[in-house]
């Protein structure tokens, strides 16, 4: 197998895995449901304000971050957020590599949410 193609079969393998919401679905998806919501910016910025019941698990502590989803079910959905979308991304191709089945990312963030 060839450097791209695996390469690339690595991307669409995450590509399966990692859905992107706007922020209609995201709400939809996560409402009068126990799921798994995560924060992934910083304590600062969680403190700052935050979704009701997300947890916050920092993706710039890499330590703290694959600690912090260790309790996680890999079998269900995983809601990902950050302040724009962009790391939150990140922490979703992580979670895809750590092995979680399905990762869905709120597009815009935490910005978009407010």
């Amino acid at each position: 197998m060839s450097f791209l193609s695996q390469l690339f079969g690595m991307q669409s393998a995450t590509a399966d895995v990692i859905k992107n919401m706007n922020v209609a679905e995201f709400k939809a998806a996560i409402q009068d449901k126990k799921v798994q919501l995560v924060d992934v910016r910083t304590p600062s910025e969680f403190g700052g304000g935050h979704i009701k019941k997300a947890i916050n698990i920092d993706v710039f502590n890499s330590t703290a971050f694959e600690k912090g989803f260790e309790k996680y079910n890999k079998e269900a959905p995983v809601y990902v957020y950050c302040r724009s979308g962009a790391r939150s991304m990140s922490a979703a191709k992580k979670l895809a590599k750590m092995g979680f089945t399905e990762v869905v990312n709120l597009k815009g963030g935490y910005s978009a949410w407010k």
